[in-house]
């Protein structure tokens, strides 16, 4: 009987493969454009979606059951970060009652000018983001001050969390120690500082076109009339009012950076700067109970100085707060996982994936399969995990290096997971810097212009990783390098092929 159930599968039809994504989709364009805030969240479209791409699944002849494991599958491969989205609300509550983040915000305030604080801020959170390997921590911490900052400087809230997103992602994707860097090279079967090295030649270039308009705004905006002096003065006042800003109180975001070198685990990493930060705050700032302590990092602190820009500012962390998040990644995964296991993803780019005979084609197509991912299945591991082995043995073919697939995963899949309101990274961020991704993607420079960039170059024949080592550069030119790491038998095949391109001329020749 059982065999007999398995012979009755079969993939959905086109029209049965879009019809939960489809339904989803339009369920969150009329929550987010046409409920008149009414409901303004991704949480019940996703819950339909769900039910929706269940009814696909069983219609093909999957069982409940199946469907279910397919879910619980994908939520466990998530568990990690959602425990880690539990301790980063326990870590912004201490560093907010032990004066980190608004000592952060008092000297920031004082050093920097509107006309450099976009580019400053970018650079900063580059380093914190390379330091933790994590966007979230982040934004979290560095990111949550630069947003008041920003606001006590008059510029554009949705600018300064762009200009946050764009550090936070830089650095996460120089790092080795970010779970998606590692997750991009794991699935790529490449080495991990072979894709960090091919990372650099997309997002580097990008990232200084960034800082270069974060400059330019930055002057436009000093110019203007948005500047007032006395919104900064006001805020660095309730600071100093109601808080120590010895400058040792910033030495908590130094043991971040501390653990992170030392690499000691995210979850007790970020405990460890948790508790850190508890101590910093019975030593600096005022005494309180144990019971007390538990309150705010499970609720998160209330903070009242006077100030609307800074309660605002310091309205943020607790454990408890993170539930809204985690409800909506836990949903996000699932529909993913149900997507999946119908077949979603195979019945709509297998045929694709049969017609792509150029490099500039495997790109566009890997990148358009990463983005729809993280905009139907809501999450951007699945953006990372899902087209990989899709496409891997295409990037074979066409002689490409293996750190070259796991480079274009993350150009789309990591850096535009963000720009969707109802994803896992959009829905913290939005929380974590309180503008919506829908406002402030067009100003996350990095996000918005890497895949931009990579596909571009891709598609005139440059910045270009081979599977023998040779690097086509942006100006054309071939050299040889290092190759990146790949299993045997796949380099054998990927060299094979680049040998017969190269003796066709649909690859170029290495230059001496």
């Amino acid at each position: 009987m059982k065999d007999a159930t398995k012979r009755q599968l079969r993939l959905p039809s086109v029209v049965e493969a879009l019809l939960p994504v489809i339904t989803m989709v339009v369920l969150m364009v009329y929550v987010y454009g046409f409920s008149n805030e009414a409901y303004d969240a991704a949480h019940l479209p996703l819950i339909i979606g769900i039910v929706v791409a269940f009814a696909v699944g069983i219609f093909c002849g999957h069982s409940f059951q199946d469907m279910m494991d397919g879910i619980i599958e994908r939520i466990t491969a998530t568990m990690e970060a959602i425990l880690i989205l539990l301790t980063v609300g326990l870590l912004v509550s201490s560093f907010m009652i032990s004066g980190t983040i608004p000592t952060l915000i008092y000297y920031g305030l004082d050093l920097l000018s509107p006309q450099f604080f976009l580019p400053a801020g970018c650079l900063l959170t580059a380093i914190v983001g390379l330091a933790c390997g994590s966007s979230w921590t982040a934004t979290a911490t560095i990111g949550i001050a630069f947003m008041t900052i920003g606001s006590g400087l008059g510029m554009n809230p949705a600018i300064t969390a762009g200009m946050v997103i764009s550090g936070a992602y830089v650095g996460d994707k120089f790092s080795p120690l970010s779970d998606t860097t590692n997750l991009a090279a794991g699935v790529s079967e490449t080495g991990l500082f072979d894709h960090v090295t091919a990372m650099v030649s997309t997002t580097a270039p990008v990232f200084v076109i960034s800082l270069v308009l974060y400059t330019i705004i930055g002057f436009v905006f000093s110019n203007g009339a948005g500047y007032q002096p006395e919104i900064a003065d006001g805020i660095r006042t309730a600071i100093a009012e109601n808080f120590n800003t010895n400058p040792l109180v910033l030495l908590p975001v130094l043991v971040i950076v501390v653990v992170c070198v030392m690499r000691v685990p995210g979850i007790p990493g970020v405990l460890i700067s948790v508790l850190t930060g508890v101590v910093f705050s019975l030593i600096f700032q005022e005494t309180r109970s144990l019971g007390d302590i538990f309150s705010i990092l499970h609720y998160g602190p209330t903070i009242e100085t006077g100030n609307e820009f800074l309660d605002a500012a310091l309205a943020k962390g607790g454990m408890e707060n993170q539930m809204w998040t985690i409800n909506l990644i836990i949903l996000a995964v699932a529909f993913g996982g149900a997507l999946e296991r119908a077949g979603v993803i195979e019945r709509l780019f297998g045929k694709l994936k049969r017609s792509i005979h150029t490099v500039r084609g495997l790109v566009l197509a890997t990148m358009a399969t990463s983005i729809f991912c993280d905009a139907a299945m809501c999450d951007q591991f699945l953006g990372i995990g899902v087209p990989a082995p899709l496409y891997a043995d295409k990037y074979d073919e066409l002689g490409l290096a293996r750190n070259m697939m796991s480079r274009t995963l993350e150009d789309a899949g990591t850096l535009w997971a963000v720009m969707f309101p109802w994803t896992a990274c959009g829905a913290y961020q939005a929380r974590t810097l309180g503008i919506s991704p829908l406002q402030f993607f067009p100003f996350a420079f990095v996000n918005l212009l890497n895949p931009i960039y990579a596909l571009a170059t891709a598609w005139f024949g440059r910045n270009i990783f081979w599977a023998d080592g040779a690097y086509t550069n942006i100006l054309g030119k071939t050299k040889l390098k290092t190759p990146a790491e790949a299993p045997e038998d796949v380099h054998e095949v990927a060299m094979a092929n680049l040998k017969a391109m190269r003796a066709d001329g649909r690859a170029p020749q290495v230059e001496a």
